[in-house]
């Protein structure tokens, strides 16, 4: 019997008694490779792209040649300002692609002996990094669609005569949403976050090529597709998971991975913040049968692609991000 690769010695490339082992130096350039891939490492002017530049050795910084300006590998990235050592960056991503059902800031901030708010932005600067691999990809060929919802929840009170009926609107929160996830099979998965799931047929027609085969349950919002794509195939789950390929086992597989994330590593995720755990656990679902030590790769590869996050810059100091 052939052995599952997330068991075998393949899927471990990389450990954090590894990259504790290779110091500060290492973990610096390993950011430095993955900042400037085409140069190897060298720096390369964020401002003007001038290869020229003196090296500032006491604070890890470079000054262009060409513009005079002064730059480290992590400006005019999410990494900008950072406090935190490159080692303990690199041990934090390692971590965070490590746990593939999701990862708590609290648990987070233990492990790397931080506070809760160092790890609660860390964490979701990461996420917001993943997110970008997404933007602007279209699915085509054959597509699952699905949606599901995710908090709102109302305790109930203890006295029996005290609980109201929380299927009424009056009654809710309002923080109530549904995820919509776009998987298309063997590719990448789109995932939006709406109040009604009807709502996806819009997202549908925007982010699913012509010509696609579209795959969905038997809810009734879903007939629209068929005018988009006529090909569209339709599945009753009051009768069969799967008929003649017509099946949204893969869209399901994704939410599993969803609400054990919420569930059991989070708790409670407020709908402001409910699409970038969607983000997550997307990146990890398409990216499941690589090794770790390429998941890390990627995911600060990403990280330095990305700009500074005005969300996240000063979010516990409440500056204004507008």
């Amino acid at each position: 019997m052939c052995q599952h690769f997330l068991l075998s010695a393949k899927a471990r490339t990389l450990s954090l008694k590894a990259i504790y082992k290779g110091g500060e130096d290492k973990a610096y350039e390993t950011f430095k490779r993955l900042r400037w891939p085409e140069t190897d490492g060298d720096p390369v002017c964020p401002k003007c792209g001038c290869l020229e530049h003196y090296n500032i050795t006491t604070r890890r910084c470079f000054k262009c040649a060409g513009c005079g300006s002064q730059f480290s590998v992590t400006s005019g990235t999410i990494f900008a300002s950072r406090k935190l050592s490159f080692m303990d960056l690199c041990g934090a991503v390692a971590i965070f692609v490590n746990a593939v059902k999701g990862l708590s800031a609290l648990q987070l901030g233990r492990d790397l002996s931080v506070s809760y708010k160092t790890a609660f932005v860390l964490a979701h600067k990461l996420r917001e990094a993943l997110g970008t691999e997404a933007k602007g990809v279209t699915l085509e060929g054959e597509v699952e669609i699905d949606g599901a919802y995710f908090g709102g929840h109302v305790r109930p009170e203890n006295r029996k005569e005290d609980r109201k009926d929380r299927r009424l609107k009056e009654h809710q929160t309002g923080e109530r949403r549904v995820v919509i996830v776009m998987r298309q099979r063997g590719g990448r998965t789109l995932t939006f976050v709406r109040k009604r799931e009807a709502e996806g047929v819009a997202l549908a027609k925007e982010h699913i090529a012509k010509g696609a085969k579209v795959y969905a349950d038997e809810a009734n919002h879903w007939d629209d597709l068929e005018a988009a794509f006529p090909d569209a195939g339709r599945i009753n789950h009051s009768e069969a998971y799967s008929a003649d390929g017509a099946n949204t086992n893969q869209a399901e597989s994704f939410f599993a991975r969803l609400r054990r994330m919420v569930s059991g590593q989070h708790h409670f995720v407020t709908a402001r913040y409910l699409y970038q755990y969607a983000v997550e656990a997307a990146w990890k679902e398409d990216h499941r049968r690589l090794p770790n030590g390429m998941t890390f790769a990627q995911t600060i590869r990403l990280a330095m692609l990305s700009p500074v996050n005005r969300a996240w810059k000063g979010y516990w100091q409440k500056h204004d991000c507008r």
